[in-house]
Parts: C-alpha cells; sequence; structure tokens
C-alpha cells in the first residue's frame, strides 16, 4: 500500500524512521515478537506516525504499527503498516545492525543510526529508543532536561532531537514526541504504546 505513495528511498525513511502528528484510530500494531530471549526482555509495542516538512511545503506522511524486544543481546523493532504487514525489521547486536525489508533484501552496519543514516542519508534516534521507551535519558550529552510532578523524565534534548515523554506506566512512558530540525527539513515522530 505505501508503494504508491512513497518512492522507494521515502519508503525506506518511514520504515526506518519508525525505528513516528494525529494517529490514525484502529491502527494496527505488528505482532509482538516472538521467541525466546537470553534471559528477561523489556518489549514494546503501539503506534506511530511520522511527519516530515521540507521547507518549500512539500510534505511526506506515514503511519503504522511497531513491536520492540530489548535482550542482553540486543534489540529487535519490526515496523508495520496500517493494516499489520510488516515492513521492515531491524535487529542490533553489539557492533552489528541488520536491517530486513519485507522483500528480503537487507543493509547492514556498526550500529542502528549508523544503518538508518546509511538508508536514509539522515540521523534517526534509533539508539536512543532503548533508553526513550523506559523515561530515562541515552547516554551521552543532554540538555533542557525537566521532569514532571512525579519525579519522572518529562522532556530533554539529545542527539539533535527535541523529546517528550508522558503517560507512563511501570515500564515507561505511553507517549513520545521525537522533532527534529534540519536545514532542509523538519521531522515530527509520534509513538503510542498499547501494549
Amino acid at each position: 500500500m505505501l508503494d504508491t505513495f512513497l518512492p522507494a528511498r521515502r519508503r525506506l525513511m518511514a520504515g526506518g524512521l519508525s525505528v513516528a502528528v494525529a494517529m490514525l484510530a484502529g491502527c494496527a500494531s505488528p505482532p509482538s515478537i516472538e521467541g525466546a530471549a537470553d534471559g528477561p526482555s523489556f518489549d514494546r509495542g503501539g503506534r506511530f506516525a511520522l511527519l516530515v516538512e521540507y521547507r518549500g511545503g512539500k510534505q511526506d506522511a506515514v503511519q503504522g504499527g511497531f513491536a520492540w524486544r530489548d535482550t542482553a543481546a540486543g534489540q529487535r523493532l519490526d515496523l508495520a503498516n496500517p493494516l499489520g504487514n510488516t515492513l521492515a525489521r531491524i535487529d542490533v547486536q553489539p557492533g552489528r545492525a541488520l536491517l530486513t525489508r519485507s522483500d528480503g533484501t537487507t543493509e547492514t552496519a556498526a550500529d542502528p543510526d549508523a544503518l538508518v543514516e546509511q538508508v536514509l542519508g539522515s540521523p534517526i534516534p534509533v539508539g536512543g529508543l532503548r533508553d526513550w521507551l523506559r523515561g530515562r535519558l541515552a547516554p551521552g550529552p543532554s540538555e533542557h532536561v525537566e521532569k514532571g510532578a512525579d519525579g519522572r523524565l518529562s522532556r530533554f534534548a539529545q542527539n539533535g532531537w527535541r523529546v517528550e515523554l508522558s503517560r507512563y506506566d511501570e515500564l515507561g512512558p505511553r507517549l513520545l514526541r521525537l522533532r527534529r530540525t534540519e536545514p532542509a527539513r523538519d521531522i515530527s515522530l509520534r509513538l503510542v504504546i498499547d501494549q
């Protein structure tokens, strides 16, 4: 379905970014990631909405679902279209990140952010999601850090992204809003946790 709306490079960008602005009601999430984990796992899933606004007025928007699994051995991110069909899978292990598209083609890089930049030509915070989905800062410098009345992290700037976290449950935020401004475009990504 996305094939008719976005050229190949933009389809990849939409899928990679969901490494997510209004949400579609009833948007299907991919199934939870199954399989044995090496030890305990941190699993989250839900919906994403992505909006890219280019200078000059052009826009690209895409929505879909995602499933995230984080274990001691690595991370896996599945991205699906609004009908629940898997578009891409990103597997991350120490020193290696692999993106597998629904057609079976693959791309590899040393880390997930480098992989997305290699495929899309633009940095995307796949690596930061490991911590942000848990409601904590990723390693490295951060700015403008704010906490809510409950003491939980609510907003900050890190790795070129402005991040807002809210609607916490026992695992972390259930709503993540990410924004990035680049010379040629503005990127907005929204993640809503359903699982």
